[in-house]
């Protein structure tokens, strides 16, 4: 004969199985669609050119965790032949943002490679039509080189500004049944003139975010901002 506290755990064991198979995140939702981080980038900014390079601080294998995170990684130097300066962007978008698998912050890749960050600060970078995005400003130095980065990550249409963030937006994506893409968009320049770089990043990267199509626009910088601008006539 069965016991009846044997029946009640029992039921307890399957309720609480059943909870968790409700809870399970199982909608994907990626606000990229079917196009590419490479397609809907210009390479042409302005007076800006860009060229595709590779291996910018923190270079994937096939095998990496880089490559598990990330199902495309653009790396391109936009450069301005009149002045000769030179922007470095990195873009790694990734379908599935999971325990196991989420967006790697620049504070946490440098320090890998060597670099100490001298400065990790939160700001907001202004956008056309009186929009803006929560970023992090990077002062990294290993000896003989300096670089001063502007990023931000995207995870469906939070934008976490730190680490903290990112895990409890993952999670209330999760508990409401989602499967989110993620992107992470990093700019940096190398030079012992910080504020002036960060000027530079903060004026190229709002003419990058114009010059993508408009339609396109909520990839890099979530919906709402996107409708925003392209409201606004950008």
């Amino acid at each position: 004969m069965i016991a009846r506290r044997d029946v009640i755990m029992g039921s307890a064991c399957a309720i609480a199985a059943g909870a968790a198979y409700a809870l399970k995140p199982s909608r994907r939702v990626s606000l990229l669609e079917q196009a590419t981080v490479d397609e809907i980038v210009p390479r042409q900014v302005g007076k800006w050119t860009a060229r595709d390079v590779g291996n910018l601080v923190a270079p994937v294998s096939l095998n990496s965790l880089e490559a598990k995170l990330y199902g495309e990684v653009v790396e391109r130097v936009y450069r301005d032949a009149s002045s000769q300066s030179e922007i470095m962007m990195l873009m790694a978008h990734g379908d599935t943002q999971t325990n196991d698998l989420q967006l790697h912050r620049p504070e946490v890749c440098y320090p890998a490679f060597g670099f100490e960050i001298l400065t990790n600060l939160p700001a907001q970078l202004k956008l056309p039509a009186a929009q803006a995005i929560p970023v992090r400003r990077i002062i990294a130095e290993v000896p003989g080189r300096r670089e001063t980065i502007l990023y931000w990550t995207r995870l469906g249409e939070f934008m976490p500004i730190d680490g903290a963030e990112q895990r409890f937006d993952r999670l209330k994506t999760a508990m409401e049944g989602y499967i989110v893409d993620g992107l992470l968009a990093r700019f940096s320049s190398v030079g012992p003139d910080s504020q002036s770089l960060f000027a530079a990043l903060e004026q190229f990267v709002p003419a990058l975010i114009s010059a993508v199509p408009a339609d396109k626009r909520s990839a890099l910088i979530g919906t709402p901002r996107a409708q925003a601008i392209s409201a606004a006539g950008v």
